[in-house]
């Protein structure tokens, strides 16, 4: 190309265009960019070197789709090295013991309930730590089993009791240690799924039992929503859903 025909594409003058090629213009970004512009090149190939050149180069021919799937990657696995725990949240019903497990076996990791933690340490069943001792009690135990998974630093994980969210303590220590999911599902969903697995107890004596349920769902949504990543699950398959969250660690 001609110094001529490259100012009238780039719009900078021809001699400065020659002060360039010297060496001794005063190359701003913005009049760099009119001349890559010209040259149908990227500006991130241009400053970039080395490894950081390639990977500026391979992005600046990534649609803008692309773009937020790979920045979603590098995110989840960079911040995973960080962060010992894969951590599922949601109302019950969720499907987080299901697609836990599943996700546990794909990824090679151990998997938890905290519910389950508080159970042995208590030597009692939730609806018996309920009953005898309150929701303060229990939210202790939860902070001590939350706080034993995450000093042992082991990679794992874990699925999380519904109402974690709802103590500041509790949920600052989950996401300070790990990448949080969220199930997101309908209400009706969550009720068709705990029926399903033979628990009748929502509809015994409870005519606003679904009533209830929206609310506490409403209640909790800006909670949850606060996970590092979103999961619809409404419709979908186990493995459909497994599927989704190895995407995110880059394990598909």
């Amino acid at each position: 190309m001609t110094v001529a025909k490259l100012a009238e594409r780039s719009g900078l003058s021809a001699r400065y265009i020659l002060s360039a090629e010297k060496g001794v213009a005063n190359l701003s970004l913005e009049k760099l960019e009119q001349l890559c512009n010209a040259l149908d090149l990227s500006l991130p190939t241009v400053v970039s070197r080395q490894t950081r050149g390639e990977l500026d180069g391979l992005l600046s021919a990534r649609t803008p789709d692309e773009l937020t799937d790979i920045a979603a990657w590098i995110r989840a696995t960079y911040t995973r090295s960080k962060k010992p725990l894969v951590a599922l949240l949601g109302v019950r019903g969720a499907g987080k013991t299901a697609v836990g497990k599943r996700l546990a076996s794909h990824l090679n990791l151990p998997f938890d309930e905290l519910d389950k933690r508080i159970e042995d340490i208590a030597e009692l069943s939730l609806a018996e730590i309920f009953a005898l001792h309150g929701e303060q009690f229990y939210r202790q135990l939860e902070s001590t089993a939350l706080n034993t998974l995450v000093d042992d630093g082991r990679d794992r994980v874990v699925a999380t009791g519904g109402g974690l969210v709802t103590d500041p303590q509790n949920f600052a220590r989950l996401k300070n240690s790990a990448v949080t999911i969220w199930l997101k599902a309908t209400a009706e969903d969550h009720w068709d799924r705990v029926i399903d697995q033979g628990d009748n107890r929502p509809m015994r004596d409870h005519p606003q039992a679904m009533a209830q349920l929206r609310q506490l769902m409403e209640t909790r949504e800006p909670l949850y929503g606060q996970a590092d990543y979103t999961v619809t699950t409404t419709g979908r398959s186990v493995d459909e859903i497994v599927h989704e969250i190895r995407q995110v660690f880059g394990d598909c």
